[in-house]
Order: structure tokens, then C-alpha cells, then sequence
């Protein structure tokens, strides 16, 4: 499947056989990223994020590189990647490369509705923090434990495979770019954004 941020600077492909589940976050921490990247489409009406948890080593970043860049909730939290160029974001990883786990949002991917439902299941299957959501939301704990043996059996294959490739971290295990890890106060900023100033998609 290809990846693409929204003005196509930013361009990659991934191995859809390598991904490790599909699920919405309707965590907080999930929710202040979309409001940092503040581009419509990105949260759902619940204030949640779609995502595809895979193998980073199936993710391939073919232009654009220079564009990519990282951000950070806090000094010890993860690392969410977004194209710096059109605010598109692109994924979260882990701060420890040796951890291998990437959480790709399905807005940079290049492909119809219907193909990343085929691909990855729909939308919605497995639901995480339910119960933080803005609106609204069934929990699925059936789909939530078995979605979290799926990435937990992904990464443990993955480690015993000895799989060091990441396009997030070069080859010392340094990341791509520097996170920009932003204060308790803008923190407190993201959080405080009025509904109303979200747009379509984004209205939380």
C-alpha cells in the first residue's frame, strides 16, 4: 500500500502483510497529537485516531525524507511522526528503536476506503479508551484483547527475527529528527481547544 502526505512531498509504501492490527484510539494523548497537527480528517467525531499498528520494518519512505518531522507529548512519551510540510501525520513509534512497533495513521495512506478495509478490516473493529472519547462510543473488549495479543505476538516474532530496519531511526538508533517536545503548557493549550474550531471530521 502507498503512503502519501496530503501535498504528495512525502511519499512511501508498506508491506500490508506485516501489519500487526487496526484500531481506534480515543485517548487523550492521541487526541492533543490531532489537535497539534490541526488539519481536518484526522480524529473522527469521537476525537479518535485510525490506526494500523505494524512492523516498522515494512515501512519504506521513498521521497520526501527531508520533510519528515517528530513530535512528543513529553519528555518520555512517544514519538509521533507528521510531514512537516502539510501538518499530515504520519505515525507514532516507541522512544527505543529496538521496540518493534509503529502506529501508522490511515489518513496518509494513498488508497480508497474500501482498500484499507480490505487490507487491514474495518474501521472500528477494535476501539481503545473508549471511555475518553468526546462522543458517544462503544467499547469492543472481545476485539481490544485479541487486537493487543496480535501486536504483542508481531513484536515478539519481530525481535526474535532480529528485524533492526526502521525508517524512523537511523542506523545508531537515533531518531530521524530531533522531537520537538512541547511544554505542560502548550500541553494544557491542545487540550482546552474549543469543539467549534475543529472542522468536519475533526469536531470533537
Amino acid at each position: 500500500m502507498q503512503l502519501r502526505c496530503r501535498c504528495g512531498a512525502v511519499r512511501g509504501e508498506m508491506d500490508t502483510r506485516r501489519a500487526y492490527t487496526r484500531a481506534t484510539c480515543y485517548c487523550k494523548d492521541c487526541r492533543a497529537y490531532g489537535r497539534f497537527i490541526g488539519q481536518p480528517g484526522v480524529l473522527d467525531a469521537g476525537g479518535g485516531t485510525d490506526i494500523v499498528a505494524m512492523a516498522p520494518v515494512a515501512v519504506r519512505f521513498t521521497s520526501g525524507s527531508e520533510h519528515i518531522a517528530c513530535m512528543s507529548l513529553s519528555p518520555n512519551g512517544l514519538l509521533r511522526w507528521y510531514a512537516s510540510c502539510c501538518r499530515t501525520p504520519l505515525g507514532n513509534t516507541p522512544r527505543n528503536p529496538k521496540v518493534p512497533y509503529a502506529g501508522l495513521v490511515t489518513v496518509c495512506f494513498d488508497a480508497a476506503p474500501e482498500a484499507v478495509d480490505t487490507a487491514f478490516g474495518p474501521q472500528g473493529r477494535i476501539v481503545l479508551s473508549a471511555k475518553t472519547a468526546t462522543a458517544p462510543v462503544s467499547a469492543t473488549p472481545l476485539t481490544f484483547i485479541t487486537g493487543g495479543l496480535r501486536i504483542f505476538a508481531g513484536i515478539i516474532g519481530a525481535r526474535l527475527r532480529r528485524e533492526r530496519a526502521t525508517p524512523f531511526f537511523d542506523a545508531s538508533g537515533r531518531p530521524l529528527r530531533e522531537p520537538e517536545v512541547i511544554s505542560r503548557d502548550q500541553r494544557a493549550a491542545l487540550e482546552q481547544l474549543d469543539a467549534r474550531q475543529e472542522d468536519g471530521g475533526d469536531r470533537l
